[in-house]
């Protein structure tokens, strides 16, 4: 068994914070329950780019029960926890190449050991996995039935790679699905977020300035997170829906240099480049914290930090302090990464759960159907939605009302009016 881990002799750790998020993840442990006993991804290579945390060691045990050969490797540099790949590993037979903190090179390398096995199915959180098929290894695409996409970011990468007419095989953008974006990306990042920051720095929120660069579902539960503990939340938005619905939510709404020079806290939330730049960190108080809830490490322009910087030094573990000219300080957070896996241990097991049981049915869909979709990207089927909003509830002990007979006639038909 092939691996590229930083220390087996940890696994012992991993193995129960494997477990421990096991016991909070009832819908995939059911699916688990279900693939092991059919084996629908029986003869699969799956090859899964993803944060390596105790939750997706969880869908990869799913994935290997159900009869998968999977190949795990981190998405982003920071966010590996070494104890989860080493009983990733040693405990359960699956192969993992990630090392947190591993540079860019290893960070590539790896991802090309993961596509070694030749994919039937690419799991992405970011789609990197997808584009070094596409700019590297592009032999590789048509032995492949389909792909699942995890994250805002890549589905924006792989709708546009659709739009050029390069895309080589379908996608699913796990993304979209109402029991991933409507809880992960609301509930999972704001709590996850505002824990990140809270790890990094023991700031107190309560009466602080918390400025929110971008109000989709990540932002809109980040504001909601900050605002329970006291914050007084500023917006900046491009789009003026999201700016209109931050507004009625009860923000104050502003463009971003207009409040460089009010906020405390600024986090980035946009999927988008260079969003805090050089005329923002020249506004901003002394003693500012910035973070980034992004995916990717550009949101935050950190060549235009660097060249202002006259002095550098790290503070705290996962603070690194830029002191400008003039005296006044810059305090970034987890290299700019995603503050949430950088400074801490990502979403909670409970709301993952469901975004993990998107990933493992969405493989079992491309499994039967994958080699009948076009090359384009899909929204997750809504019978698979649907089944995983009643399987969480059920796991909850939540009962709701059905539809009568004569509702359902009353709702699909156009006939009876007032």
């Amino acid at each position: 068994m092939m691996n590229d881990i930083k220390d087996i002799g940890i696994a012992p750790e991993g193995k129960s914070r494997i477990e421990w998020a096991d016991s909070m993840m009832p819908v995939l442990r059911l699916i688990r329950e279900r693939f092991s006993r059919g084996k629908p991804l029986k003869g699969t290579r799956i090859a899964a780019c993803l944060h390596v945390t105790s939750e997706t060691a969880n869908l990869m045990r799913t994935l290997r029960d159900g009869g998968g050969l999977v190949r795990l490797c981190a998405s982003n540099p920071l966010s590996t926890q070494d104890e989860i790949a080493a009983s990733l590993v040693k405990d359960h037979g699956i192969e993992v190449f990630a090392i947190k903190n591993e540079d860019r090179e290893t960070y590539y390398k790896h991802i090309r050991d993961a596509l070694e096995i030749n994919p039937h199915i690419t799991m992405d959180d970011g789609a990197d996995l997808v584009s070094t098929i596409h700019t590297e290894i592009l032999d590789l695409a048509s032995g492949i039935y389909g792909g699942t996409e995890e994250t805002t970011t890549g589905v924006i990468r792989l709708r546009s790679m659709a739009e050029e007419g390069v895309l080589k095989y379908p996608i699913i953008a796990v993304n979209d699905a109402n029991t991933k974006h409507l809880f992960d990306n609301r509930y999972g990042t704001g709590q996850s977020t505002i824990d990140g920051i809270l790890r990094a720095t023991n700031v107190l929120l309560a009466g602080s300035v918390f400025v929110i660069c971008g109000y989709g579902w990540c932002g809109r539960g980040i504001a909601m997170r900050a605002r329970g503990m006291g914050a007084k939340i500023i917006v900046c938005e491009v789009d003026p829906l999201k700016a209109l619905e931050a507004t009625m939510d009860g923000y104050s709404v502003m463009p971003l240099l207009e409040a460089s020079c009010q906020g405390d806290i600024f986090v980035t939330s946009t999927g988008n480049k260079n969003v805090i730049g050089k005329s923002h960190f020249e506004k901003m108080k002394d003693g500012v914290i910035v973070a980034n809830a992004g995916h990717f490490n550009v949101e935050i322009n950190l060549e235009d930090l660097e060249k202002l910087a006259v002095q550098k030094r790290t503070t705290r573990k996962d603070i690194r302090e830029f002191k400008l000219k003039g005296g006044k300080r810059i305090n970034l957070l987890g290299e700019g990464r995603l503050v949430n896996l950088a400074c801490a241990e990502g979403h909670p097991s409970l709301v993952m759960d469901m975004s993990f049981a998107n990933q493992a049915l969405c493989c079992e869909y491309l499994v039967s159907k994958g080699k009948e979709l076009e090359k384009r990207v899909y929204e997750v089927p809504k019978a698979i939605d649907a089944n995983i909003a009643r399987l969480k509830l059920s796991s909850m002990e939540i009962k709701i009302d059905g539809l009568s007979q004569e509702q359902t006639e009353y709702l699909s038909s156009w006939r009876t009016g007032t």
